[in-house]
């Protein structure tokens, strides 16, 4: 038999329904939102207008990738990193009051919004209602500097010319300038060779321009917000006996021209993302008119953005303006009249409620939950029992803490979902008698959330028995990800039906986004390889804050969805600073990590300093790449085998680059192990065209030695020859490729010397070599890289191995070692 329906939950529900089947709702569902989910703007082209185009583009991607790509197949030729994403935004959250004991009691953030709306959208409209003003990055960028009430905003441009040679794309040289506050006054910050051949046939200029507002605040003098926006352009400087005709540029392949001539005017990059950037900041209120003031209520900014959001643009008149306050008093009465009816028992399904004298003592704050935003322009229904059973959690302060658990840790720490400010969060709930543990989190958060690898934190609350932190929502732990993927892939397998996995997956939609996270064969796929390098650049973040985690593992990297997947650091409950010019913890270090993730000297009590943290990175690197497999073995004899250092890592071998630096990482002596930073340049995180450019480069500097004159680095790179090329390489080839190479010279084929020799002059002549030859090898850089990593393996490490010992130091080679700023 079914149960009745309480009155009040009915009305409710029928307030909701009216809401959705609002005809002006649904008219405007099915426009495309202002708020949409990419970044970047499309740049307009200033090429010649010709009868014949340009069969090519310049485009920049998200992440900064610069690419020419052929039209319309939009098929890259060749491409460059400039080094970050091209646009970026930072909110932080300030700690206002401290008390007593030292732990934070209200969180302020300052008001500002960064929108991505698509350039068809009106936004004539660039004053809001509610105090805001919305302009474009170049307007305001203009008005700097720029002074209001709570504090200073400073504007900068960074500019960064990429040499590049325009037929093959090779990066020749980075050169950059720093203006401020729109001072004229330029200053060099960096001339950086990146290639010791500085000749470029064609010398195309990519210019990068990034635009920086920054917001101090007036009386901490601490930096509140910011947000960067980039801007590509291009230039040819070369001899104009390289254009085809006066309509067409350079060819760089047959039948195939740049998109622009030498010597005239330049062109914009395109973004190949779709939306202008906005951004949305406070106005300067009008003298003598109180009303023009930033609005302090959360409620009324959510509210605001809750009508732009979910109902449209805010141009001309519209219906809706009118239903809005028609729908507001409606559910204010509907809402009064179900507290009132569920008070005098009409709850039919509730034995007893709260006495009339306890709602009475509900704050006004409690009150003004009627309308607040969710990311993605959702709304939270302040009615109390439209959030996933809405009654189904409490209200703590600022903080709404549902009963839904998330993960569990120890020390009686649980982890919900929750609302903070109208922000979905992930709430960490410990235990009141460990706040100094809490506090201690805090202050490390605080000190690191500004980089996009860790975790970030919005806020905390307390009630009688716990704390809870406000921190960053993410999808879901390395650990999950990585189980989940593999049980569902074993389903298929099996086909026994079984969709628990499929389901699992469908709610990580975004994370997976159709990839997967291992190659045919066991390389890890360029997402895990980015997930991976995420982790080692929040770790790389950390230490140079001098922080230690001290409790990495994969449960505690969270697994971000945004614009890009990405990998987070979290739960730095344990974490510890190094204080002054200390280099250590010392010993007995208070506080552990998780069994079968320490580091030997952890489990010992020895002397700890930040490579305890990079031999968790090691187990880390070792059960990504494999799949949860662990180095030391099942769950229960790791910590013994930590201690006595017995490691397998066969699991790896098939992957040479991983090998070499897992067996770094979890090197027992912790003074062996490398940095941070030196794994970001470790052979295992460099792209194609990095590998390619360390072969040349290597080539060059072995044929520089004398065969006759007992060179030690030409003996230390042949005595790799068994291991590095396996017999000799003449046999891992096909018959048509060494009849190439034998038409120019002979070569010795169990010598690695004459194989790279081949590798470079290949590489260098890539485009005469004949079709079949091109075919065969593939485009540079990704199919030429793999043609021979496919066949040789352990060539790059081996070789990597003996430049590192005899040549790291050498101005060449000091790109592939030396890690110049982070």
């Amino acid at each position: 038999m079914l149960r009745s329906m309480p009155p009040s939950h009915f009305l409710r529900q029928l307030l909701f329904l009216l809401l959705l089947l609002s005809p002006w709702t649904s008219s405007r569902a099915a426009e495309p939102s202002n708020h949409i989910s990419v970044y970047g703007r499309a740049a307009s082209r200033s090429l010649l207008h010709s009868d014949e185009e340009p069969n090519t583009e310049l485009v920049v991607d998200l992440s900064g990738k610069v690419s020419l790509i052929m039209q319309p197949s939009r098929k890259p030729i060749w491409s460059f990193s400039s080094g970050s994403p091209i646009h970026s935004s930072y909110q932080a959250p300030l700690l206002n009051v401290v008390n007593n004991t030292g732990n934070a009691t209200e969180i302020i953030s300052k008001a500002f919004v960064v929108e991505y709306i698509d350039d068809n959208s009106d936004v004539s409209t660039m004053v809001d209602d509610d105090g805001y003003t919305r302009k474009t990055m170049e307007d305001l960028m203009k008005e700097m500097p720029r002074v209001s009430d709570d504090g200073l905003t400073l504007g900068s441009k960074t500019s960064t010319t990429y040499l590049v040679d325009g037929l093959s794309g090779r990066l020749i040289h980075v050169y950059g300038t720093t203006t401020r506050d729109n001072n004229n006054n330029n200053t060099s910050f960096m001339v950086k060779p990146t290639s010791a051949d500085n000749l470029a046939s064609i010398q195309l200029l990519i210019t990068r321009t990034d635009s920086k507002l920054e917001h101090f605040d007036k009386t901490s003098g601490k930096p509140v917000w910011n947000v960067t926006v980039s801007h590509f352009r291009a230039d040819l400087r070369c001899d104009p006996a390289f254009n085809r005709d006066k309509n067409l540029g350079p060819e760089i392949l047959t039948g195939i021209y740049l998109p622009l001539r030498c010597g005239g005017n330049h062109t914009d990059v395109r973004s190949l993302v779709k939306s202008g950037v906005f951004i949305r900041m406070p106005r300067e209120p009008e003298s003598g008119n109180e009303a023009k003031m930033l609005p302090s209520s959360v409620n009324r900014k959510s509210r605001k953005l809750w009508e732009h959001g979910v109902f449209g643009k805010n141009s001309g008149w519209s219906p809706v303006k009118l239903l809005v306050p028609l729908f507001v008093l409606v559910a204010v009465i509907i809402s009064v009249y179900a507290k009132s009816f569920s008070s005098r028992g009409g709850d039919l399904s509730s034995k007893s409620g709260p006495s009339k004298k306890k709602k009475n003592r509900k704050s006004g704050k409690d009150k003004q939950t009627e309308f607040e935003l969710v990311e993605g322009g959702q709304m939270l229904l302040g009615f109390n029992d439209l959030l996933n059973g809405g009654g189904d959690g409490r209200k703590i302060g600022k903080l709404f803490v549902s009963n839904k658990e998330i993960a569990k840790g120890s020390n009686g720490t649980v982890v919900f979902e929750g609302i903070y400010e109208g922000r979905p969060v992930a709430v960490k709930r410990l235990v009141r008698s460990h706040h100094e543990v809490a506090f201690k989190e805090i202050q490390n958060l605080i000190a690191s959330d500004q980089h996009s690898n860790i975790i970030r934190w919005y806020g905390v609350e307390y009630d009688r028995d716990f704390v809870y932190l406000s921190l960053e929502r993410c999808a879901c732990s390395l650990d999950d990800l990585i189980k989940t993927y593999l049980n569902f892939s074993m389903t298929k397998v099996l086909g026994n039906g079984d969709s628990t996995y499929e389901m699992k997956l469908d709610s990580l939609e975004g994370v997976m986004e159709g990839k997967s996270l291992w190659k045919v064969g066991g390389h890890p796929s360029p997402l895990m390889l980015k997930l991976m390098r995420d982790i080692v650049f929040g770790l790389a973040h950390l230490h140079e804050l001098g922080i230690v985690h001290r409790d990495l593992k994969p449960q505690n990297v969270l697994i971000s969805k945004g614009m890009t997947v990405s990998a987070k650091l979290s739960d730095m409950g344990i974490s510890k600073r190094l204080t002054g010019d200390m280099s250590s913890l010392g010993h007995f270090a208070t506080g552990c990590g998780s069994s079968g993730w320490q580091a030997p000297e952890q489990l010992l009590q020895s002397r700890q300093t930040r490579a305890v943290d990079m031999f968790s990175l090691g187990c880390i690197l070792f059960y990504s790449i494999t799949g949860c497999k662990h180095p030391f073995g099942q769950d229960l004899e790791r910590d013994v085998n930590i201690v006595n250092n017995k490691v397998d890592l066969f699991l790896v071998e098939h992957v040479p680059e991983a090998s070499d630096l897992i067996s770094r990482l979890l090197n027992p002596n912790p003074d062996l192990r490398p940095s941070a930073t030196e794994v970001l340049l470790h052979p295992m995180f460099w792209n194609s065209e990095m590998r390619l450019s360390f072969l040349r480069d290597a080539s060059d500097r072995v044929e520089l030695e004398n065969r006759e004159a007992d060179s030690e680095i030409l003996k230390a790179m042949e005595s790799t020859a068994p291991v590095a090329i396996g017999g000799k390489w003449d046999e891992k080839l096909e018959p048509i490729f060494i009849t190439n190479i034998g038409r120019y010279r002979r070569y010795k084929y169990d010598s690695i010397r004459d194989l790279l020799r081949v590798i470079r002059n290949k590489l260098n002549h890539h485009r005469e070599l004949p079709s079949e030859i091109q075919e065969l090898v593939g485009t540079v850089p990704e199919g030429f890289d793999e043609y021979f990593s496919v066949r040789f393996p352990k060539l790059l490490i081996e070789v990597y191995r003996v430049i590192s010992v005899h040549c790291k130091e050498e101005e060449v080679f000091r790109k592939y070692f030396k890690c110049n700023h982070m």
